[in-house]
């Protein structure tokens, strides 16, 4: 059974999680010393579960959002006559499965199976997206369900503590073994649950306040594992057919300060709509964000990665070359004809998936002896799904990028490669513009 199969269960696993810790707990009190909750506690208590209930089904029906298919940068930068090197540090990505370019903060999720604007990750416990647009439903979530596990386990040890008192009493006095299991099952699984989504609470809202989704913390520590492999190389990687990319700091561009993260991030300033369960999804397009502008304008997230870059085949220098991008003297028939070789080389190159070949990990493209870089440093997973190249890299938890949910092979080779079809299309739509 894969792991969509299983996530067809696991909403009603949740639904049966709260519903036992919930209402069987209140049932059993009546039963345990010293009785049922007071009046005010269950209001305060079912009050809690009523709001896990709401913003439980938003976080799992809300839909996560789609990036329009004729979406487009703002800024209209000529990229065709660039640099490699150039291109690399400043670039759009495009995502080859939905044919349409990324805009900033968006992925493509293997579950949903499209680009999901500002992508955090895909959570299996409510079959959905964590995007821009369901990230507020999900952070009330988790709210409410640890200050509702916490009341309870306050509840459940009280009761606990009365038993253990009595454990001297003739046992007719006391519960009966049926109520005593229920109440250890009752401790174990609450205990268990509150102790996993607290982990998952305090890191959603660290995130927040930095304004960095899970994914680009796993970006962050790519970014910073690149700049220790670029410091034992001499400031540069290697990347595909010979193109050396400079690896340099980069700070993290959408942390605009604690307030103002937290303000994008739960879709308004309210405070008191932060908590509310019925509160608006948030009504911007998720597409755009606002940067704290300590880089260079044109200066794009996820940082350069050598490993990222698809293969090239010929110098996009070359004025000579039928697949480059900057001749304004082809007629639409070259250009098509253009095209059609490119789309062929692709195929030549990996017919298997997109004409992009995989990269071997780091560690396996030097010599061992002497750490000269081998001469060739990719690998063919055609055959063999099991063959992981660079694209394998953990975080320090040990997570892959499709451990949040991303297509890796869209995602990590060829989101920074934009098709010939879309720069010739651009340039068709410039030269209508001046006529």
């Amino acid at each position: 059974m894969d792991t969509q199969q299983l996530a067809k269960f696991a909403v009603p696993v949740v639904v049966i999680l709260v519903a036992f810790l919930s209402y069987s707990s209140q049932y059993l009190f009546y039963s345990l010393e010293p009785g049922p909750l007071s009046l005010q506690d269950k209001i305060i208590f079912n009050t809690l579960v009523g709001c896990i209930w709401i913003c439980y089904a938003r976080a799992c029906t809300t839909n996560p959002g789609r990036v329009p298919f004729d979406w487009k940068p703002t800024e209209g930068e000529e990229i065709e006559s660039w640099s490699p090197g150039d291109r690399i540090s400043s670039r759009h990505r495009y995502c080859r499965k939905c044919e349409a370019i990324k805009p900033p903060r968006s992925h493509h999720c293997r579950v949903c199976k499209r680009c999901i604007p500002k992508m955090d990750h895909h959570c299996p416990w409510t079959v959905n997206c964590v995007s821009h647009f369901t990230f507020p439903h999900f952070m009330r979530f988790l709210w409410y369900a640890v200050f509702a596990m916490g009341y309870l386990e306050y509840f459940l040890f009280v009761r606990a503590g009365v038993v253990w008192e009595n454990r001297n009493l003739p046992s007719y006095l006391g519960p009966s073994p049926s109520q005593l299991v229920h109440l250890l099952i009752l401790i174990i699984v609450n205990t268990l649950t509150i102790f996993l989504v607290s982990i998952t609470f305090f890191r959603t809202i660290w995130d927040l306040g930095a304004n960095v989704t899970t994914i680009e913390s796993w970006e962050i520590e790519r970014h910073e594992q690149l700049l220790r492999r670029a410091r034992a190389l001499g400031g540069y990687l290697d990347g595909p057919d010979g193109i050396r990319v400079k690896i340099a700091k980069q700070e993290f561009p959408y942390d605009i300060g604690i307030w103002s993260n937290i303000v994008q991030g739960m879709g308004t300033a309210n405070f008191l709509a932060w908590f509310w369960p019925f509160s608006a999804t948030p009504t911007t397009s998720g597409l755009v964000f606002e940067t704290n502008g300590f880089e260079d304008p044109g200066t794009t997230w996820p940082p350069p990665d050598p490993d990222r870059m698809p293969r090239l085949d010929r110098s996009l220098d070359s004025s000579h070359d039928v697949f480059v991008h900057d001749h304004g003297s082809l007629s639409p028939y070259e250009e098509m004809e253009a095209f059609k070789q490119r789309q062929q080389a692709d195929f030549e190159r990996r017919p298997d998936y997109y004409g992009v070949q995989r990269r071997k990990p780091f560690h396996d493209r030097f010599e061992k002896e002497n750490f000269v870089p081998i001469e060739n440093d990719y690998v063919n997973p055609a055959d063999d799904d099991s063959v992981s190249g660079e694209e394998g890299w953990q975080d320090s938890g040990g997570n892959r990028l499709k451990d949040y949910g991303v297509d890796e092979d869209i995602e990590f080779y060829d989101e920074d490669s934009i098709p010939i079809s879309e720069l010739l299309m651009r340039r068709r739509e410039g030269r209508e513009l001046q006529t």
